[in-house]
């Protein structure tokens, strides 16, 4: 026995943050706290600094090892970290 404007959590959620016009803040906070995911935990560990601005990823990596392979890998962790957040967060990534 449903009513016909009952919602799944997910669902009042989404639109809650639509409503408030917080959505893509949300997508931009999830997408920083999976960077972790995307690059594992050593690079995570050699990040000093991360946040996005204007649909950029600015990262300030340590180790310039690390910093160049990562600029290698550009294209797969941009893929990597829109298909996590499930929308196009980020179209850029800059390396600090």
């Amino acid at each position: 026995m449903s009513r016909t404007n009952d919602k799944t959590l997910k669902e009042a959620l989404e639109q809650m943050l639509k409503a408030y016009r917080l959505k893509g803040k949300y997508d931009e906070t999830f997408a920083v706290s999976s960077w972790e995911a995307v690059v594992g935990k050593a690079v995570a560990n050699r990040t000093k600094e991360i946040y996005i601005r204007d649909k950029k990823l600015f990262v300030r990596i340590e180790s310039s090892v690390v910093k160049n392979e990562l600029v290698m890998m550009r294209s797969k962790i941009l893929e990597s970290l829109n298909e996590k957040t499930g929308a196009e967060v980020v179209s850029d990534i800059v390396f600090l």
